[in-house]
């Protein structure tokens, strides 16, 4: 697996090296009077976005502010402080981590004395793979990250759990789902604003990434997230989502999914499988050419194992 991620950062700095740039500034959304969907850019980290691909939320409590998902490095970490800090002066005191993947924790670090939340799944691979994902992160920006390292979550919750609490007086549901695009997913909802941030579970307008995943797990989590009372909805990466969207994105998942597995038992490799599947409604999104042939081969391993 280590291997595979340097690879695809080799692979994706040669051809963003010298593209240069500045810290992008996130689109900021105010969804309601304590809610706040920062949108990154869509798209791998490079040189030219200097790792900031990743959405945020902005949550403004009593006396802190709750922040999921910190971004990919301690320079992305710092550049979310300052949009924060234009949106409210108080400090950021908890920050809550969607699942591992070093674009949505390794801006931890910046956020000193903020209590850390995240699944136990996505602690235990943040401890084991977080100085890969530095790594890999100076690969596809072009330069050293000497500030940031990994910090895991001091507050953890089981797979397959869901718990409430209160945090800054606002309400908080953590539902830790069963793996679905990496083993550690957690997803926040917030029952009294009817926001739901996804993490990389849901994105929009661009490719899941099934890398890591569950595919069917992950096909079993879409469909859950639809029983949500949510109205505004927070993806990983991309424009903000309805439930429509994200109905859209299950169907697309399942559909995939069922066409992989009817392949394999016809006795078909993954290669040749790919040639029987229809796959218009995956062409439009970002980073299909980048992602489409690696999420074929995850699924057909996952449809393997399955029938062994």
């Amino acid at each position: 697996m280590k291997q595979m991620f340097l690879f695809l950062a080799i692979l994706v700095v040669s051809s963003t090296a010298g593209a240069g740039g500045k810290m992008p500034e996130p689109k900021v959304v105010k969804i309601n009077e304590r809610v706040y969907a920062l949108l990154g850019p869509l798209g791998q980290p490079s040189a030219h976005n200097q790792g900031y691909m990743v959405n945020s939320t902005v949550i403004i409590g009593d006396r802190g502010v709750i922040l999921v998902d910190s971004g990919g490095t301690d320079e992305v970490g710092n550049q979310i402080a300052r949009v924060i800090a234009r949106i409210t002066p108080k400090p950021v005191t908890h920050v809550i981590n969607t699942h591992h993947h070093g674009d949505h924790t390794l801006g931890n670090v910046v956020f000193k004395g903020a209590e850390i939340l995240s699944s136990e799944q996505c602690r235990a691979l943040v401890e084991k793979t977080g100085m890969d994902w530095v790594r890999i992160m100076e690969s596809m920006i072009g330069h050293k990250l000497p500030h940031t390292r990994p910090v895991p979550a001091s507050l953890t919750f089981a797979e397959d759990s869901s718990a409430e609490r209160s945090l800054q007086g606002v309400r908080v549901l953590l539902w830790v789902p069963r793996g679905s695009h990496t083993p550690g997913d957690m997803m926040v909802y917030l029952p009294d604003d009817k926001i739901l941030i996804g993490g990389d579970i849901l994105v929009n307008t661009i490719i899941p990434n099934m890398r890591d995943g569950n595919v069917r797990n992950w096909i079993a989590a879409l469909a859950k997230v639809q029983d949500f009372d949510a109205v505004t909805i927070v993806p990983g990466h991309g424009p903000l989502m309805t439930k429509p969207d994200v109905a859209r994105l299950q169907r697309i998942m399942a559909d995939f999914y069922a066409g992989v597995e009817a392949g394999y038992k016809k006795g078909l490799s993954d290669s040749e499988v790919r040639a029987t599947l229809d796959l218009d409604a995956w062409k439009g999104l970002k980073e299909y050419e980048v992602t489409m042939g690696s999420n074929i081969n995850r699924a057909y391993l996952e449809v393997e194992a399955a029938n062994f």
